[in-house]
Parts: structure tokens; sequence; C-alpha cells
């Protein structure tokens, strides 16, 4: 695992070294173990890379990387899980160069020279973010991993290129301008995070995952056209396993996601540095942990967060399976003062405004982790592929009894209801009861802020997958929609940003079994009754996991990763909060309009209704711009 970053400016006078080493070293902490600096003279590409060493930590793994032809040089994030297999492939195909190392970087330059771009990240399994300069053609690819595991920033600015793995080695560069992209800011109060492709500054894009980008570069000034083309579509193996489901029995359908569970887990342990994994206590994290130990001959590490607060405490769960397991577990319990300690950090760990709260504990379990591993397997994506969110449940059932009702009346209840103190979780039914279709239900559903364009000042709100129907995944039912959508969104968004900002910034290297291609293909081809049976989601994976611990250890309802953070922001929060949410300070930085800011704090703060959702968001943003007058 790394860091990357990177500029083409055609200018003569700028020192490009200079300026490299200030961009890689913002992000030292993706990789404190080896740092490099490329430039080509003759283009005025210039490639930098922080390296965490994992596979073959000695300096022949040392980036930027070239080619054994030399056309090539690359700067690579990420670990290629199959890479032995692919050298094998080249070997037989006649195409292997003499290997100087054993890192998959090398093998990704073998590959590229033997097979091209496309064919190349095709034939991957992996996740990873790549800088890849064609010496001969002058031209830059960059390229994300299918889900989008690993981040990658680009953009123009000033006629400069600008790319990286976080924002922050962007804007060390002189060209970067960083103006806050108020429409971004409007997405970040609707979702909690910025969803791709767009980012927090004006002119900078995530590029999107399972994407590459080519982008010639001749040595003038001016934005060069660049084609962005889709290698691997996330709607296409949803409607190609719709297409082809599985029709096996219930018992060979466990023996298949076992077996392609298993091997995924097995590839995903190669690694010559110390390997554990988070273990919550959940079915996810627990299956993995599983499979892990099956691999190994001897006990894996397993951490697990623990909190005092009963109603959001896993860690005894976690202790029982790892006692059945046989792993060597270590827990670490959250205080209200540990949080408090963290969040000062948090604007620094997410180069661009982020409010998932459970980025705290996620920032703790890496913490706690990397004292004693430099790779940690997560159980991220259980839900998501297998049902696993309540909403998955609930959603269509309510929109199935309201929507006989007349929407005029629904909007009138709902105009009416929302001027009355009632409960949150009957709130949130308010919130979606003047809904026009399904689409939209789940739209005001999952959204923080329903009409943020009326918060943020001078700001309209950008289509995203969310709102754009030409997007939309085509689905048999509305669970698989809504499966479709969230994997598309909030997991590539906000989980897995969360985990690698947390897990990088404490330079820990974690990797998600769930997310290999093969893992997700096979998902899709499972018929829902497999993912939700019974009014209860992943009932396959629980199977899975039920040949390795029994029931009776899982059998318990779901909590999810999350912190007390209404009860918090009442009582140890208060008062760091209610300086960012100064009416006058909100006022004066003039990108919020404060009255309704102010109102649902005076809300939340006499415990009239739980608004710590809405309010995280904001509070995320005030912490964040107020870092980045205080940061270089």
């Amino acid at each position: 695992m790394c860091g990357l970053t990177g500029f083409y400016s055609p200018s003569k006078a700028i020192a490009r070294q200079g300026i490299a080493l200030r961009m890689v070293n913002r992000i030292s902490h993706r990789g404190p173990n080896d740092s490099g600096v490329w430039a080509d003279g003759s283009s005025g590409l210039t490639l930098a890379h922080r390296r965490l060493s994992i596979l073959d930590p000695t300096p022949a793994g040392h980036q930027p990387m070239h080619s054994s032809c030399e056309r090539y040089v690359v700067a690579f994030n990420g670990e290629i899980y199959n890479h032995l297999q692919l050298r094998i492939e080249l070997h037989e195909q006649g195409v292997a160069p003499v290997w100087r190392s054993h890192t998959d970087t090398e093998t990704l330059l073998a590959c590229f020279v033997a097979w091209g771009i496309e064919k190349t990240l095709k034939a991957t399994a992996g996740m990873f973010a790549i800088a890849l300069w064609d010496r001969k053609e002058r031209v830059l690819t960059l390229a994300r991993d299918r889900l989008g595991e690993k981040p990658l920033y680009w953009g123009w600015q000033n006629d400069t290129l600008l790319f990286g793995s976080e924002l922050k080695a962007l804007k060390a560069h002189p060209a970067c301008e960083a103006k806050v992209n108020r429409n971004a800011l409007a997405l970040l109060l609707r979702h909690g995070y910025i969803p791709a492709p767009h980012s927090i500054y004006q002119g900078i894009e995530k590029l999107k995952p399972g994407h590459y980008i080519n982008i010639p570069l001749a040595n003038d000034s001016g934005s060069p056209n660049a084609s962005q083309t889709a290698y691997w579509k996330f709607n296409d193996v949803v409607g190609q396993g719709l297409a082809n489901p599985f029709t096996g029995s219930d018992a060979e359908a466990i023996i298949a996601l076992d077996g392609q569970l298993s091997s995924s887990v097995a590839d995903q342990m190669l690694a010559d540095v110390p390997l554990g994994a988070f273990l919550s206590g959940g079915v996810d994290s627990s299956t993995i942990v599983a499979l892990m130990q099956a691999h190994s001959s001897t006990p894996i590490r397993t951490f697990t967060m623990g909190f005092s607060d009963p109603r959001y405490d896993e860690a005894i769960h976690a202790q029982r399976i790892a006692k059945h397991l046989g792993t060597e577990h270590t827990e670490l319990y959250i205080q209200p003062d540990d949080a408090a300690a963290i969040i000062p950090l948090l604007p620094s760990v997410y180069c661009e405004p982020f409010a998932d709260s459970s980025q705290i504990p996620t920032f703790l379990v890496s913490q706690l982790a990397r004292q004693h591993v430099t790779v940690a397997l997560s159980g991220d994506a259980g839900d998501e592929l297998f049902g696993g969110y309540s909403t998955y449940q609930f959603a269509p059932n309510i929109w199935n009894k309201i929507k006989s009702v007349p929407l005029a009346l629904r909007q009138a209840a709902a105009l009416s209801l929302g001027r009355m103190p009632i409960p949150h979780q009957a709130r949130k039914l308010v919130d979606v009861l003047d809904s026009k279709n399904f689409e939209d239900f789940y739209r005001q559903l999952v959204s923080h802020w329903k009409q943020p364009e009326k918060i943020v000042i001078g700001a309209w709100e950008p289509t995203t997958r969310l709102n754009n129907p030409a997007a939309w995944p085509e689905t048999d039912n509305f669970e698989h929609w809504m499966m479709a959508m969230e994997a598309q969104m909030f997991m590539t968004d906000d989980i897995l940003v969360k985990v690698d900002r947390a897990s990088m910034a404490n330079s820990l290297e974690v990797r998600v079994p769930m997310l290999d291609h093969r893992v997700v293909e096979l998902a899709w081809r499972m018929p829902l009754d497999l993912k939700i049976r019974a009014g209860k989601g992943k009932w396959l994976l629980r199977e899975v996991l039920a040949k390795y611990v029994p029931n009776e250890i899982m059998a318990r309802p779901k909590k999810g990763f999350s912190i007390p953070l209404a009860n918090w922001l009442r009582g140890p929060l208060r008062e760091w909060a209610e300086a960012l949410l100064n009416e006058r300070r909100l006022r004066e930085d003039g990108y919020f309009h404060p009255a309704p800011i102010r109102r649902l704090w005076s809300d939340h703060l006499a415990n009239k209704r739980d608004c710590s959702s809405q309010l995280w968001i904001v509070l995320m943003f005030q912490a964040w711009l107020e870092y980045q007058g205080t940061s270089e």
C-alpha cells in the first residue's frame, strides 16, 4: 500500500523535484518506508511515490518504477492479489521479462508492455490506483480499481494537471487554487460524503471506480482532451448476474460462496509483513476471520473496539468468536475522551469533509492494529452484496403501504406533521410521506438534509447516480435495486473512504476480500431469496459462517460500527460543537445560512429530536474549513 501523486506542467521555470517532494511528503503516512520522484524533463511530467512495503520490502520495489523496456514508468498504490498467476501467464506466452523483484508493481508493468492497458486492468484481481506514463506515445494513464477501494483525484488548475491519492498532495502544488466547490458541499449535506466524480475543490475530480483515463500530454500549454473509459461496470455485473442466476440448491450455493470467499481470503493473506484482521463480532468480519484462521496454522491476530454503552458495544461478542476460532485477540474500549482526542485530527485524516461518525472508531481500531500488524483484512461489503441492511427489508414494505394513499393527501400530512414534535423514527416516516415514486422514496430515506441547496449559500445540487435514472441499475426487485445503488455510492464513497483514510493515516493497509470482483459477480448471480429470507438479511453468508462458528454464538441483533453521537453532542462534545456552530461564525464563513442549522442545534440540545447526523455533517465541514486555514 502506498501513496502517489504527480503533475504535468509545460513550464520550464518550475522546480519540479522540490514541488514533487513537497506534494508527496504530504502523504508520507501512506508510505513511511520509502519515497521517490521521477521527472521527464522533455515532457513536463513528474511522478512521485511513497511506499509502505508489503511485498518484497527490499529496494527492488522502489517507485516510480520503469518497465524492463524503459517505455513505461509507473507510480502504483495498491495490491494485485493474482500477480503471481499473471507472471505464470506471461511466462507461458513467452513475454515475461527477466524479473528484478518479487513485487506486483513489476508484474503490472510487464503486463502493460505485453497486453496493453485495458487487457491488463481486466486481468487483475486487486485494489489499486495507477499513474502510468507511456514515454513513447507521451500519454499519461490514470486508473482505479473496479470497486473504488483506492482513491485517485485529478484535475487541471491553471494549465497544470494535478493528480494524487489525497487532495492534500494536490493542494501542495502552487498551481492548486483549492477553491471550495459549493455544489459539492450541497452533496455533502445530502449524503454525508461527496460522491464521485465530485470533490470539495473546484476543477478537481475523483476518478470513477472501474475507469481509466488516457491524457495525451504535449509540450505546450492548455488542457488536452482526455478520454475516460470504463473497463468494468457494476451495473453490467448486476444485469448479467440476474440474467444468469445460480440455479443450484441451497447447499450448493453455500459451497460455491464458501469456496470463492475462501479463495479470495487466501489470495489477500499474501504479505511479507505481519497480518491480522478487524473483528467486530458481526457476521461479515467473523466470516473473514474464520476463513483466515482456516488457512493459517498459527493464531490470526484480531482487533476490536468496545464501548461502555451496551447499546453500541459488540466487543464481548467479538471476544467469544475469537475464543471459539482460536485467534490472538486484542480489544480497546472507547470512552468519550478518546473521541474528543481524535476529532481534531479528522480534518487532516480526511482530506475533504467527510461525515460518517464511525470514522472515529475506525481510526482507533486502525491505530490499535498498527501497533501489531502492517496489514489487516476487513469484512466490509457484506451488507451491500448480501442484503444486510434493515433498509432492504422495511423500505419496500413501507412504500407498498403508503403508495396507495393519494399523493396530495400524503403531501398535506407531511406538511402538517412536519411542524409537530414527534419521535425520531416517526420523523423519518414523515420525511418520506410526500415521495412521488419508490426511487424518490429511497432518495428521501437516505438523505440527511432533504433540500441542501437551501442551506448552502449560492449552491445548486449536481446530478449524481441517486437522481439520474440513466445511471440506475436494471433489477428484478426494489431490494436488489437498493443494494446495487448503495454498492456504487454509500459503499464506495463512504465506507471505503472511511476505511482507506483511517487506516492509511496509521500506515496500515486494509484489504476487503468481499470486494474481490469474483465474489461480487458470484453474489449477483444469487437470487434474492438466498440473501434475504424470513425477514432476515445475509442468509447465505450466515450459512457459510455457520460452518465455522455455531449459530448460538451469532444469534443477536445487528448493531453496526457506530458511536453514541447524539448523547456525546449533548455532553462531552457540546462545547466543541457550539464553537463551530456559533451563528456569527457561520455567517462570517459565508457557506451556510445559519438559521436552519441553529434551529436544529437548539432542538437537539433540548432533546426534542435526534439531529446528530445532520449536525455532524455541518460540524465536519466547519472543522475541515478551520483546518484549511491553519495548514500549509
